[in-house]
């Protein structure tokens, strides 16, 4: 008598295999790419460098895939996710690069990493620090300081764009919102990679921008600690250590929608540990390879509902592909080549949607209660300040603007402490406070859209 193996578990065949793993390449590929020209922008990184850091990212994500969907002892929740590096993060990186240094930075995503191993044990109490109220304001704010950081590559570093620059980066949102709008299925998701592919050619036949590949062929490692020895300072790192424990709440969110996606049931304290040590695992080594922490993502579920296959060896096969992909130089040195009006005009729409997530994630935390929608508003404005004033602190001590001069810091942890107060006064606590519920709704409703 056989026993019946779960839709997770299945194993398939070699000839359909790799046909849906490049599926969920295409889909995850755009969100890399954009968050290391954003990087490479950034930091003023040499094409050399950005094909570097891009082998690295593709490399890191396929085997963070891998370690998700197969799952290594206590590492990894044996689920079909991938691994993409976090938009949100990449900013609050780069935001301590610029006020710190990029080995400041480097030294702040392996704090951040440690800490995440640190609290998985202490998971029930630290994720109710961080329910849909909270949440939202955090990836609201995150979205804003994004947008913020992403129009800079059309601008460049002098804040005053070229029309070109401007057109080029219109154009290329204007291909991936008729993508997004006309096609179906696998290429639908694939709409911003598409828009960035399109203004590549538009720019390069109208004059509008240049395509420059980097130099170099064959296969390639990523570069190791590429900005120099990594600096620990632990008030610089507090962006992104604020954020490591944030991504608990999201966390489980998506390690609910995943599980219920896949047929297998839902269980938070057995699976959320094993999805965060091996974000944290695989963040150790973005730290060591120049990029910032890396987060499991759930975007790939809308591949498995198109296919009706719900496999983690789908996923796994798709680690595979990005790691061989990562470690072929010439795809990488392509790439770099990209205009960065481009990259713009792609990175613009990706960390948009990250802002109408938090936008999301707020409406679902019973804004009518008074208590609720103070506690939004005040965070807001408290993280919003840094933002629209940002000479605001700058006659306060370096640790004071290192706090409130984040705007995502000083949202987040205004709305946890208010959050902490109402609840205390028995108010605003009603609706909105479950964190894993109302997170997963919020993934699957980004998930889906």
């Amino acid at each position: 008598m056989s026993t019946a193996v779960a839709a997770v578990d299945e194993k398939v065949p070699l000839r359909r295999l790799a046909p849906l793993a490049l599926q969920h390449v295409l889909a995850m590929a755009a969100a890399p790419v954009s968050t290391v020209f954003l990087t490479a922008t950034a930091l003023h990184l040499s094409p050399a460098r950005t094909a570097s850091l891009l082998s690295a990212v593709l490399v890191l994500c396929g085997a963070g895939s891998l370690l998700q969907s197969l799952g290594v002892w206590k590492v990894g929740a044996r689920l079909p996710f991938v691994m993409l590096p976090g938009g949100a993060a990449a900013a609050l990186f780069l935001q301590i690069a610029a006020d710190h240094g990029p080995a400041v930075a480097t030294g702040s995503v392996f704090l951040a990493a440690l800490l995440l191993l640190a609290v998985v044990p202490l998971y029930a109490r630290i994720v109710r620090l961080f329910p849909p109220l909270v949440m939202g304001v955090t990836v609201l704010l995150i979205g804003i300081a994004m947008v913020r950081v992403a129009a800079q590559l059309v601008t460049g570093p002098t804040g005053r764009a070229r029309p070109e620059s401007v057109v080029l980066a219109g154009l290329t949102v204007a291909v991936t919102l008729a993508a997004y709008l006309l096609l179906r299925g696998v290429w639908r998701q694939s709409a911003v990679l598409i828009g960035m592919t399109a203004g590549t050619v538009i720019a390069v036949t109208t004059g509008l921008g240049s395509f420059g590949p980097a130099a170099g062929s064959g296969f390639a490692l990523p570069e190791l600690f590429p900005y120099g020895t990594p600096r620990f300072d632990l008030l610089a790192a507090l962006p992104l250590l604020v954020f490591s424990l944030t991504t608990l709440a999201e966390i489980t969110g998506q390690t609910v929608l995943n599980s219920e996606s896949s047929g297998r049931e839902a269980a938070p304290g057995r699976d959320v540990p094993k999805v965060a040590r091996a974000d944290a695992v695989m963040s150790l080594f973005a730290g060591a390879w120049g990029t910032s922490l890396m987060v499991t993502s759930s975007e790939n579920i809308g591949i498995s509902r198109l296919t009706g296959v719900r496999s983690r060896y789908v996923t796994a096969a798709a680690g595979v592909l990005l790691v061989a992909v990562g470690l072929l130089s010439p795809v990488s040195r392509a790439v770099a080549g990209i205009p960065p009006a481009v990259v713009g005009g792609s990175a613009l729409v990706v960390y948009a949607l990250i802002a109408v997530l938090g936008v999301q994630m707020l409406a679902r935390s019973d804004l009518a209660q008074q208590g609720q929608s103070m506690i939004a508003a005040l965070a807001l404005a408290v993280g919003l300040l840094p933002v629209v004033a940002p000479q605001l602190y700058a006659g306060f001590p370096s640790w004071v603007r290192t706090v409130l001069g984040s705007g995502v810091v000083a949202g987040t942890l205004t709305a946890v402490v208010l959050h902490g107060v109402f609840a205390a006064a028995g108010r605003g606590s009603g609706p909105g406070s479950s964190a894993g519920t109302d997170s997963a709704r919020a993934s699957k409703a980004a998930a889906e859209g």
